[in-house]
């Protein structure tokens, strides 16, 4: 036998051995009822989409101009992208949100990434899914306060609109509805996902995709029960919970309902990319993620967590980030 072809297949066998034995080894990491738990998926590429609202190239590409149109305003200076901002997580980083003539809501501005995951829209879930949510800040008083017939006239007088919104509805006579304008924002962001995190290749097999210190605030986190609201591939029940912030006067979810049993009920939000979407809760009135741990804690378990495991639980949260979305900002007519 040629020695060189016996040396080589001698390389060969001995790496696949050492491979083996390696995945053996790593097949085990001591958490894998953690990482099976039936509360964890992996995030989809891509969230459900409707029927209504099929997801073309045109109808994507008209929804991220509109999204980014900041003269479907009032002042024609504020957009979606206005505060949620593709640079600080879809979010704007303040405690709640600024609109027209410098207003500011009562609210914290969620982020739009994986949004087409939820099962309801807005902290106090009044929109059922993102068509139905794309026109509210636009006619909000104080978000973009304008009115949707006059954001019609508007785009309606570019040519270069006319032409895109006939592009993505070719069998309407008249594209250029609020309809329309819905059904293309909620498209453009139903493409803002955030796959492949550290925690979706864990769950994908790859035992080395978390630290150590990850794995152990994922195991706390399943240990404390934080994984009864924050479940599934978008970790969120999509219901909404009592939650008194100290000092907060919002009524949440009663204010939409009447029912005095969703008096200061918040939906629960996704803690997807949360380590990027602070400050947290529907005022944004806590800025580290560490102290919104030991407050949720406290809250929803009736429980204080000691320091080592607040780091911890955090060193997961982290693990929750996920790839950002690729696209072009466009250049708008």
């Amino acid at each position: 036998m040629n020695i060189k072809r016996f040396n080589a297949s001698l390389i060969v066998l001995t790496t696949t051995i050492a491979f083996a034995v390696t995945s053996l080894v790593s097949a085990d990491d001591g958490y894998e009822r953690y990482r099976n738990h039936p509360h964890f998926a992996p995030l989809p590429a891509m969230p459900p989409i409707p029927a209504h609202n099929s997801m073309t190239p045109e109808k994507i590409e008209l929804g991220k101009m509109l999204f980014f149109e900041p003269r479907i305003s009032a002042s024609g200076v504020i957009s979606c992208a206005t505060c949620h901002n593709p640079a600080l997580g879809f979010t704007d980083r303040i405690p709640r949100a600024v609109g027209h003539e410098g207003q500011v809501g009562e609210r914290n501005t969620p982020t739009v990434l994986n949004a087409g995951f939820l099962g309801a829209q807005f902290w106090d879930g009044r929109a059922a899914d993102l068509e139905e949510q794309a026109l509210g800040p636009i006619e909000a008083p104080v978000e973009m306060a304008m009115d949707i017939s006059a954001a019609i006239d508007r785009l309606n007088s570019f040519s270069e609109y006319r032409e895109r919104f006939a592009d993505a509805f070719p069998d309407e006579s008249a594209p250029v509805n609020p309809d329309n304008v819905a059904l293309a924002i909620a498209a453009f962001e139903r493409t803002l996902n955030t796959p492949n995190s550290p925690f979706d290749r864990y769950l994908q097999g790859d035992l080395n995709a978390l630290s150590e210190q990850q794995k152990r605030g994922m195991a706390a986190f399943v240990d404390n029960g934080c994984q009864a609201c924050h479940r599934g591939a978008i970790l969120t029940d999509s219901s909404h919970h009592r939650f008194e912030l100290p000092g907060s006067t919002d009524e949440g979810r009663y204010l939409v309902t009447g029912d005095p049993a969703d008096r200061f009920a918040f939906k629960t939000p996704t803690l997807r990319n949360v380590a990027l979407t602070y400050p947290y809760f529907n005022n944004g009135s806590v800025d580290a993620l560490e102290d919104a741990i030991q407050l949720m804690a406290q809250q929803m378990l009736y429980r204080d967590l000691d320091a080592d495991m607040i780091a911890d639980i955090s060193a997961f949260l982290h693990s929750l980030t996920g790839e950002m979305p690729q696209f072009t900002v466009p250049a708008l007519p």
